[in-house]
């Protein structure tokens, strides 16, 4: 069993992502447990296996097997459309979007006062509503064809994931420091700080939030009638691959 992902691994992973790899998708998800990055990789697997790369079925299969024992906001839909890239249900009503679930989450967890956006449909951007870079295209912000608008929704569910994570560090000492550091006002800068202390910790607590933060943005996506959209290039001299560790 691999223990977990190190920055290397993760750098691997989102490369392959980036350069829509299948190869080097598969190669990168033997580094560290999948469990930890269902939300991450997860549409580059259904990119993959609708492409029908060898080895994809049983990476998609891996991927859904952990996703339903897991459970989390995200993770139904995230099935849903790996199951559909593997022929086992009904293709989506939802309409594919190349955006950015990374981006998306950014805007939808920050400041109400100060925070939202919107979404280009035409090419996935996510855009701040405090920018002043859409030039000519600013004068077409109110057509419903073109924008998604993006609301922010605060840092609510920010908090609890920090909850959440306290639960499962085994460290007790940690765990109590932890506690102490999010109550009141500055819990996310005290947390912060506490885990700035324990490398390891705060790797863990990155890859813990990141998948819940992609999660809720794939639920919020999916509400509004989209999905995310990846698509991987079958490479005629590409070989098997093998499946990643749980």
């Amino acid at each position: 069993m691999v223990e977990g992902w190190g920055e290397d691994g993760l750098r691997a992973l989102r490369g392959a992502l980036h350069a829509q790899d299948g190869v080097a998708l598969f190669a990168a998800l033997r580094r560290g447990p999948v469990r930890e990055v269902l939300q991450l990789a997860g549409d580059g697997v259904a990119g993959a296996a609708a492409q029908g790369l060898p080895g994809a079925a049983e990476m998609a299969a891996l991927f859904l097997g952990a996703l339903q024992e897991r459970g989390l906001r995200g993770d139904e839909e995230l099935a849903d459309r790996l199951r559909a890239a593997t022929g086992d249900a009904a293709i989506s009503l939802l309409r594919p979007l190349a955006v950015d679930l990374e981006m998306l989450a950014m805007l939808l967890e920050g400041d109400p006062a100060e925070s939202g956006g919107r979404i280009d449909l035409s090419t996935g951007e996510c855009w701040p509503a405090f920018t002043d870079e859409l030039g000519p295209e600013a004068e077409e912000d109110d057509d419903p064809e073109r924008w998604l608008y993006v609301p922010a929704l605060g840092s609510r569910a920010g908090y609890r994931d920090m909850e959440l994570f306290i639960e499962e560090v085994e460290d007790a000492a940690l765990a109590d420091r932890l506690r102490i550091a999010i109550g009141g006002r500055g819990a996310f800068r005290r947390f912060k700080d506490v885990l700035a202390g324990d490398e390891r910790s705060r790797s863990r607590y990155h890859r813990f939030r990141d998948e819940r933060q992609r999660g809720r943005a794939r639920a919020w996506l999916a509400e509004e009638g989209y999905c995310p959209h990846i698509t991987f290039f079958v490479e005629p001299s590409s070989g098997s691959y093998p499946s990643g560790p749980v």
